[in-house]
């Protein structure tokens, strides 16, 4: 069905060229959208409804019905004081026509993008279902999820559908409350640069809110795009873990990240209590995990680690001292660093998984 404001808009735009006032109606006489604040009365809108035919003039008014496959969607009605109102009305009731079938396509469509993206397609369903539609089934494509903190609700996806240039080729969908779903177009070689382009464009349209854009790798066929969508909402997750400050995130980029959140927690808590005998590496002061993350940054190189921090390199060596007495892993051997990074890494995992819990 097309939206209030669509419809609001269009006759609209038609009184501001023909000068006359419509109303839209529902078949029991209901205005949904008009430009006049005149009612027009409903008996006489129920029975025209019921009637076999297409247009009467009624107190002043030409009725028409607006149908779609030989259902009348709407009642148009059209002040008949102006002697080209008829043709205003016949006009009126072509466009409301196109708009519905165009918005049937549409609907048709995102049914197949949402079924495709849950994998709730046998393989020629496809196939048969993308010829239909006309939709092409050998061009590469990126799925991309956009989550923000903006309450999920009809007026986001359509900020989304109506901002972004999807050039007709892309596909804005939602399959739950959560995000919205660009299943996207990719034109030549250059893939992280055309998606990277995109997702900033998307960011821009939520200034003031925290936006992310995720996205999986390319689909090269239409069957393969539910994977990509599979991969973009591991990104999203992923990326919410270990990858708080960016804004874009490439399932491509999550490195270990990616094999610590497909593993089961009672292992992840087995390798804490191995490695720290039940003690977390979380729980060290700021001060000491502030120098564990900047040691890490600097590819374990001490001078410059001490440089950036403003201390003696001396003083770092004795926290790493103390580190090691406190936890067996010397953080300047490349192993043990390995195991620590690792440590903290699954922590923030246990812990993001806890807030799934309950």
């Amino acid at each position: 069905m097309i939206s209030n404001q669509i419809l609001q808009s269009t006759i609209d735009g038609i009184k501001t060229i023909t000068k006359t006032d419509l109303w839209v109606m529902d078949s029991e006489g209901s205005a949904i959208v008009s430009t006049a604040q005149e009612e027009i009365p409903a008996s006489e809108v129920r029975s025209f409804a019921l009637s076999s035919a297409d247009s009467q003039e009624v107190q002043g008014h030409h009725l028409f019905k607006v149908s779609d496959s030989e259902t009348t969607e709407y009642i148009l009605a059209v002040r008949s004081d102006n002697p080209d109102s008829y043709t205003v009305g016949r006009m009126t009731v072509f466009q409301i026509q196109n708009l519905l079938t165009a918005y049937k396509e549409r609907f048709d469509g995102d049914n197949f993008i949402k079924n495709l993206l849950l994998d709730n397609m046998l393989l020629v369903d496809i196939y048969n279902r993308a010829k239909k539609l006309h939709i092409r089934t050998d061009v590469r494509r990126v799925v991309m999820l956009i989550e923000t903190d903006e309450v999920k609700d009809f007026n986001t996806l359509e900020k989304v559908r109506m901002s972004y240039d999807a050039r007709g080729r892309d596909f804005i969908t939602a399959v739950d409350e959560r995000d919205v779903i660009i299943v996207k177009e990719i034109e030549g070689e250059d893939m992280t640069g055309q998606v990277e382009k995109s997702a900033r464009e998307i960011l821009d349209l939520f200034p003031g809110s925290k936006a992310i854009v995720a996205y999986g790798t390319a689909a090269t066929d239409i069957k393969e795009v539910s994977r990509s969508y599979k991969e973009a909402r591991m990104a999203l997750d992923v990326g919410k873990i270990f990858f708080e400050e960016r804004d874009i995130i490439a399932y491509s980029s999550l490195g270990i990240g990616r094999l610590i959140y497909q593993l089961p927690i009672p292992l992840c808590k087995m390798f804490i209590k191995e490695i720290f005998d039940g003690r977390s590496p979380d729980e060290f002061d700021e001060e000491t995990l502030g120098t564990i993350n900047r040691f890490f940054e600097n590819n374990l190189n001490v001078s410059e680690t001490s440089r950036q921090l403003y201390i003696h390199r001396n003083t770092l060596v004795y926290r790493l001292d103390k580190l090691q007495k406190t936890t067996g892993l010397d953080l300047r051997v490349f192993e043990d660093a390995i195991t620590f990074r690792i440590a903290l890494m699954v922590v923030k995992y246990m812990k993001y998984m806890e807030t799934f819990t309950y």
